[in-house]
């Protein structure tokens, strides 16, 4: 029936985001690990945690693969089933998905899912040539294209067909680091002015530094269960009531429009429709603003504003924290920080907190229904989930 939870998050954790110096993976992924099983004292993890799925992209950046089998070592979680799932920066909104399915087939009761990756101590060079295998390799790569360029080409269409600015994308940036301040994991905690992200250096136009995430070290996790036992964990489960996840071909050269990711819009649709909600009912979101533009194409794909609106909606201040629907008061991925393997369950992390009144200084009043939207790549792979407060 729509709206009925498909599972209960009954803890979840979060390592420090940034620069993490002589840190490996495995070790960031058991600080996430360890917070969660702090905030459940219920929880005996050793028994009770029967799989662990964890979103990992890529092998390049420490020259490890096998990341379930790591993590879950380094976790104390030894001799369950670990599980890597990559589908590139929503590797661990995959993952959320996954352990899902596991919990709703019956076969765990208690399932551990989240995401990590190391990037910091590659240089800028190699971290943008290992996140472009997320493109197409022949069509894409080979002719020298990276995300930056994959995403000013998605912006300067949708300057073009709708009259969006600079200045919005800017605006972004402002709001993302205004939540990433009030953030104490947060990869970038400062402020920075509307003047001070237009004029900063071009990346690939119309897109400047501070409209790009950063290349940040980071893990994120939740403990999901059935329902009717999350009050045997918790006194405070936060229900999932949707989940969605869409494709599309890998290469945007082949897509219909520039101006909208239709995997995302696919996987919104089945989740409200599974959830029973509309996007009006949505009172915080976490979405994937890998770039500036991106989170103003998020607001037109999940129907919080129509096509060609999102960069007014920005301007009105109707996603700021105090607006009519607050987005990415993580700060997101432009300001906490964007370790791709584990932005999908930081993402939900950050919903976690908003709607058991955990999030702060930057809390959200009378919140009850969240969301986080995860992208891979340009596009090629979105999920989308739907929580609510019990």
């Amino acid at each position: 029936m729509k709206g009925e939870p498909l599972v209960s998050i009954v803890s979840a954790g979060l390592s420090k985001f940034g620069k993490l110096e002589g840190l490996y993976a495995r070790e960031i992924f058991a600080e996430a690990a360890k917070e969660a099983f702090d905030r459940c004292p219920n929880l005996n993890p050793k028994k009770d945690i029967k799989a662990l799925f964890v979103g990992h992209m890529g092998e390049s950046y420490e020259h490890q693969g096998h990341t379930g089998a790591t993590v879950a070592d380094w976790a104390g979680l030894l001799h369950i089933p670990a599980t890597r799932i990559e589908t590139a920066c929503a590797s661990s909104g995959a993952a959320l998905r996954v352990g899902i399915f596991a919990v709703l087939s019956g076969f765990c009761d208690v399932v551990m899912v989240g995401g990590v990756e190391k990037m910091t101590h590659r240089r800028t060079a190699e971290v943008t040539e290992y996140l472009a295998m997320a493109s197409d390799f022949p069509f894409e790569q080979w002719h020298g294209i990276t995300f930056p360029g994959l995403y000013a080409l998605m912006a300067t269409a949708h300057m073009h067909r709708y009259g969006t600015t600079e200045e919005q994308l800017a605006m972004v940036a402002v709001k993302n680091h205004q939540n990433g301040f009030l953030n104490p994991k947060a990869h970038m905690q400062k402020e920075v002015t509307l003047e001070k992200v237009v004029s900063s250096r071009v990346v690939a136009w119309p897109l400047k530094l501070y409209d790009c995430s950063l290349i940040t070290d980071g893990a994120s996790c939740l403990v999901i269960t059935k329902p009717e036992i999350a009050k045997k964990y918790t006194d405070m489960p936060i229900q999932v009531i949707g989940s969605g996840q869409a494709g599309d071909s890998i290469g945007i050269y082949e897509r219909e429009s520039f101006t909208s990711l239709m995997a995302a819009k696919l996987a919104a649709r089945q989740t409200y429709e599974m959830a029973g909600v509309k996007p009006e009912d949505v009172d915080v979101a976490e979405v994937h603003d890998c770039f500036t533009i991106a989170e103003i194409i998020a607001y037109e794909d999940l129907g919080f504003c129509k096509p060609g609106e999102g960069g007014q909606l920005v301007e009105e201040g109707e996603t700021r924290l105090e607006g009519k629907i607050p987005v990415n008061t993580s700060g997101g991925l432009k300001a906490k920080g964007h370790p791709v393997g584990a932005t999908g369950t930081a993402q939900a992390y950050e919903i976690y907190l908003q709607l058991t009144g955990q999030a702060e200084k930057r809390q959200v009043k009378d919140v009850k229904i969240g969301l986080a939207h995860n992208v891979g790549g340009s596009g090629a792979t979105a999920t989308v989930h739907i929580f609510r407060r019990e």
